[in-house]
This record gives C-alpha cells, sequence and structure tokens, in this order.
C-alpha cells in the first residue's frame, strides 16, 4: 500500500473519531445545564481546555460562554480541533482515497460533512444542541459501522482502526482528566449529588453510563476512573483501546505480538504492557492527573512513530491534512 493512501485513510479516521468525541463533551455539558442551576462560565470553559485550546479560544471569544463554546468548538474553522474543521480535513482525506474506501463509506462522510454545512446548522446548534449533536454522533457511527461492513479488512482497514483507537485512547484520557481538576467547583462539593451528576455525565460523554452501572452500581470517583482507564472489556477504556490498536499494527507488518521490528510496535507496545501491568489502586491514591498527563505524552509519542515508520521519515508531528 502507498503510504499516501495508508496516511490519508488513518487521518480520516482520527479527525472523525476527534469530532465525535467533541460532540460527545458538549451535549453531555448541555444536559448537564438542565440539572444544574446557574451553569456558568465555570462549567463551559473546561470543555475548551479538553483540546487544549484556551489560548486561542481566549483571544478570539474572551468569556466561555454556552454559545462562544459551541460557536469555537463546532463552526470554528480557524480552531484545528473543532468539528466543522475535522470532518473538513476527514472529507478531504476520504476524498483521496476514494479508490481504496467504498462509495457507501464515501456517501457517508460527504452526508456527515454536508449536514454541518447547511445554512441553518448553526442556529440549531445552540437552540437545540441535544439532536444536533446526538446527530454528529450518530453520523461517526455510520461511517464506522459502514466501513466495517463494506471494506476489506486488509491494510487500509487495519490503518483506518489504528487511526481511530488511538484517537479514543487520547480523548478517553483527555475527558477524564478535565473532569478531575476542572469540572467540579468546589472541593466541598465531592460526594455531594453535584459530584455524583457529574460523573455520571463523564460516564456518558463516553457512552459508558449504562456498562459502567452494570459493572458497579453506585456512581464513585475512583471506580469510574478505573473503569475509563482499565476496564478490558469496554469499547473506550484506555485499556481496550490501545489493545486493538495494538493487534491493527501488527496484522499490518506481520510482526509477532510481543516483539517490534519498528518504533511504532516499540512504543505501543511498551504503552500496552504499562497498562496492563499498572496497580489502578495505586494510580488513583498516588495522583490522577499525573499518569493521565505520562499516558497521553506516551500515545503522542505512539503517533509520532507511526508517522515516522509509515508516513514521512522525517515528520513527526500531525500533518496539515
Amino acid at each position: 500500500m502507498l503510504s499516501r493512501v495508508a496516511e490519508s485513510v488513518y487521518w480520516m479516521s482520527r479527525y472523525i473519531e476527534r469530532a465525535e468525541n467533541v460532540a460527545r463533551v458538549l451535549g453531555v455539558n448541555n444536559q448537564l445545564q438542565h440539572h444544574l442551576s446557574g451553569l456558568t462560565e465555570e462549567q463551559w470553559d473546561p470543555m475548551v481546555k479538553v483540546g487544549g485550546d484556551e489560548v486561542p479560544f481566549r483571544a478570539r471569544y474572551g468569556a466561555a460562554t454556552r454559545e462562544n463554546v459551541i460557536e469555537f468548538l463546532t463552526f470554528d474553522a480557524g480552531n484545528p480541533n473543532s468539528i466543522i474543521a475535522c470532518l473538513t480535513r476527514a472529507r478531504e482525506n476520504a476524498r483521496s482515497v476514494r479508490e481504496i474506501i467504498s462509495s457507501e463509506m464515501w456517501e457517508e462522510v460527504n452526508r456527515f460533512y454536508l449536514f454541518l454545512r447547511e445554512p441553518d446548522a448553526r442556529r440549531r446548534a445552540v437552540e437545540d444542541p441535544h439532536p444536533f449533536f446526538e446527530h454528529v454522533r450518530r453520523s461517526s457511527h455510520l461511517i464506522e459501522g459502514t466501513k466495517n461492513e463494506t471494506m476489506e479488512h486488509a491494510e487500509a482497514w487495519h490503518f483506518s482502526r489504528l487511526g481511530r483507537y488511538v484517537e479514543r485512547a487520547d480523548q478517553t484520557t483527555r475527558i477524564l482528566d478535565v473532569k478531575y481538576f476542572l469540572l467540579l467547583p468546589s472541593a466541598d462539593d465531592v460526594g455531594r449529588p453535584i459530584d455524583d451528576l457529574q460523573w455520571s455525565a463523564l460516564l456518558r460523554s463516553a457512552s459508558a453510563f449504562e456498562a459502567y452501572r452494570r459493572a458497579h452500581g453506585r456512581v464513585a470517583a475512583a471506580q469510574v476512573a478505573r473503569f475509563l482507564l482499565f476496564e478490558r472489556d469496554f469499547p473506550r477504556s484506555v485499556q481496550h483501546c490501545i489493545s486493538a490498536a495494538q493487534l491493527s499494527l501488527h496484522a499490518i507488518t506481520g510482526t509477532p505480538l510481543r516483539r517490534f521490528a519498528n518504533t511504532a510496535e516499540q512504543a505501543l507496545g511498551r504503552l500496552v504492557a504499562e497498562i496492563d501491568y499498572t496497580d489502578s489502586a495505586q494510580v488513583v491514591r498516588g495522583g490522577l492527573h499525573d499518569f493521565l498527563d505520562a499516558i497521553q505524552n506516551k500515545l503522542n509519542g505512539v503517533g509520532d512513530a507511526i508517522t515516522r515508520t509509515f508516513f514521512a521519515p522525517h515528520a513527526g508531528a500531525e500533518p496539515g491534512k
């Protein structure tokens, strides 16, 4: 497979996954507004910090109001992590590999993009956010389902899967980190109904609420963190994502598991082993933020190693595609 094709498929899936995750946190935070009186800037500001975009947001919008945050994270083409920016790049990548992806998949990507470009999209997103962001999430699911049902499960499919799971693992660590440090208004609220609501909202943002309740019942902060990090059978947990990414990486290269023939396999293999043998209780006791920060850095290293190994040996960062 040409490296250009592999790179386009990989980044197409990363951008679609990123757009879906932005819609998740926006939709859930908007629902949280209906349960908490006086939801103000303190509750919308963390939505900007999830993607590390606080500085450009402040420069262009100032206050983190509901309308400003929705505009910045959904429709601002100047924000590279906005939904519209991600979908534009995903569509460009999909267009460049039309001969690889199925026509049905291309139609779903294009339909998703056109939905965001509708003349009244901004009005609907602000006036009635829940159905709007639910549509974004469903569109991402349709693309993923169409890909799985209409593409050969060969190299291109594995590059797509690799990109989606690396991105998903990164986004899970980010939303967990934001809740842990920023969403709780005060330490005095720990254990109170407001705390339960916010941890439940975090689970919903990862589509994990029902799965968590079936496994653990009562919502508790430490247990939520363990679930989203280490639950092997939950498809959005960090452990599940990096393990699935590793399977696709080795399917691409043909290298047996637990061995490595390039820096991508080495970096991802080290991360999988670290997560596999980490004591979850010790992580929660010892400092969740530091652990999450380290995992994010290692995931960035995995992404850089994938780029150097397969796409552009001279590069080490996300391409401007």
